[in-house]
């Protein structure tokens, strides 16, 4: 018998958001400091010094992060699955009325849905409630170690680039150089995260786009205020 298996880009939510999110954010924020620190009219060591410092921090910060945040989402997944242990303990008939609730909610007829229900529960009844009645399963369910991994090697990832770029570039040309190099990287990223997750891609690419453009504007407007003063 032939087995047909699909794979669903769902399957892909929790990786790809910090992935994206990872990178993003490394090329945006150390792309921005290295603006403002070139705008400032500093030599070429101070400005690598301070991307090398925005990579490990920021890196390090994005880790941290998505570790403390995705941890309060597993945290309150397995009180959920623990409080619903006990329910099953004390009370398996409401829980078997509940569960055939939800399906007749969903449109089976009421018969059907208890049978459903009690076939499910037979075989493995705390993942069907809390597939059906809380809305945790493998695909979806929060990990900690993952998202954070995720978030520190893409981080660095996206960092590598504006960082790589400043110290090749000519010290004249240093600042424009970067800029549009992380313009160019982002509207990729876009793209590449749009298409990974089946979206379209322009509007995704337009988004950090602007919002990179606005920030590399804003730190090397600074920058370039701050070096003049001084």
């Amino acid at each position: 018998m032939n087995v047909h298996s699909e794979r669903h880009l769902v399957s892909r939510t929790g990786w790809l958001r910090a992935a994206v999110l990872g990178a993003n954010d490394g090329i945006v924020s150390t792309a921005s400091l290295i603006a403002g620190v070139a705008a400032s009219g500093a030599t070429t060591g101070a400005v690598l010094v301070a991307g090398s410092a925005a990579m490990v921090a920021g890196a390090m910060s994005m880790a941290a992060g998505e570790y403390v945040s995705v941890s309060s989402q597993a945290d309150s997944e397995a009180a959920d699955l623990a409080r619903e242990h006990a329910e099953l303990a004390s009370d398996w008939a409401h829980e078997h009325d509940e569960l055939a609730q939800i399906y007749v909610a969903r449109g089976l007829d009421p018969t059907l849905a208890h049978q459903v229900a009690e076939q499910l529960m037979a075989h493995d009844a705390i993942g069907a409630h809390a597939r059906d009645e809380l809305g945790i399963s493998e695909i979806v369910m929060a990990r900690p170690v993952q998202a954070a991994f995720a978030s520190a090697i893409s981080f660095v990832t996206g960092a590598v680039v504006p960082l790589a770029v400043a110290a090749l570039a000519p010290a004249p040309h240093r600042l424009v150089v970067v800029i549009g190099a992380t313009l160019v990287c982002l509207a990729i990223l876009g793209v590449v995260g749009a298409r990974a997750g089946g979206a379209r891609p322009f509007r995704p690419a337009v988004r950090v786009l602007l919002w990179g453009a606005a920030a590399m504007a804003a730190t090397a407007g600074i920058g370039h205020l701050v070096g003049t003063a001084v």
